[in-house]
């Protein structure tokens, strides 16, 4: 009990300060869903750890009418996830979530069938999912890794990775941690695919140039 109520501060502490909008604890404790959800699933996760029936899977859909956001109280979440805004969020049972995450609203750590046992994704410390991200399946999901809004993880991403599209395509970051700054941006993320046709681009229009300097009557 004593590490569900550490859990629970540590909560309140990331969504004080990782939103900007923040502007007092009392606005936090009072109208932050996000936070709430937080507290709902504490407390709904300890109860199934205890092996009672009913009363966790009660408390999550409660949750869930007051707040949008939908957390099995069978997953596993470590410290000071931070939920921003939150409105869609859904987490399932398998879910493993590491310290200091970040998911925006209509996040989706879900799975892709009808198995048992481990079917939801595991997702490491200091990482930050964007708006409407869906990461699906029993895949790993390292540490310092951002994820692009909307994109489909679908395959284990490494440590210091970024996330974009559908499939999510990654583009690594070479022995670079993601500074600080950086974890709320999940807008200005790099698109490998998008710089190889502006690359295109470019050296056809430089080919075009060099054929017509090339023509007869041309100096």
């Amino acid at each position: 009990m004593l590490d569900t109520f550490r859990k629970i501060r540590n909560d309140f502490r990331a969504a004080l300060s990782m939103d900007p909008a923040a502007t007092s604890k009392l606005e936090v404790a009072l109208t932050y869903a996000g936070f709430h959800a937080m507290l709902f699933y504490r407390m709904a996760h300890w109860l199934w750890k205890k092996r009672i029936p009913f009363l966790p899977r009660a408390l999550s859909q409660f949750a869930r009418f007051l707040t949008g956001i939908e957390i099995h109280p069978g997953a596993a979440i470590g410290s000071g996830l931070f939920i921003d805004h939150g409105m869609g969020v859904v987490v399932g049972e398998t879910t493993e979530i590491g310290d200091n995450v970040t998911l925006f609203q209509g996040v989706t750590l879900g799975g892709t069938g009808k198995q048992r046992g481990k079917r939801h994704p595991t997702i490491g410390s200091h990482v930050v999912v964007g708006a409407g991200a869906k990461v699906l399946g029993p895949i790993t999901i390292g540490d310092f890794v951002k994820i692009g809004a909307n994109s489909v993880v679908l395959q284990d991403v490494p440590d210091h990775s970024t996330v974009v599209g559908i499939p999510g395509r990654i583009v690594r970051i070479k022995d670079e941690r993601v500074p600080d700054e950086a974890l709320l941006d999940h807008i200005h993320i790099p698109d490998p695919i998008a710089d190889k046709l502006i690359d295109l681009q470019v050296q056809l229009d430089k080919l075009r140039e060099d054929m017509d300097k090339l023509r007869p009557g041309r100096k």
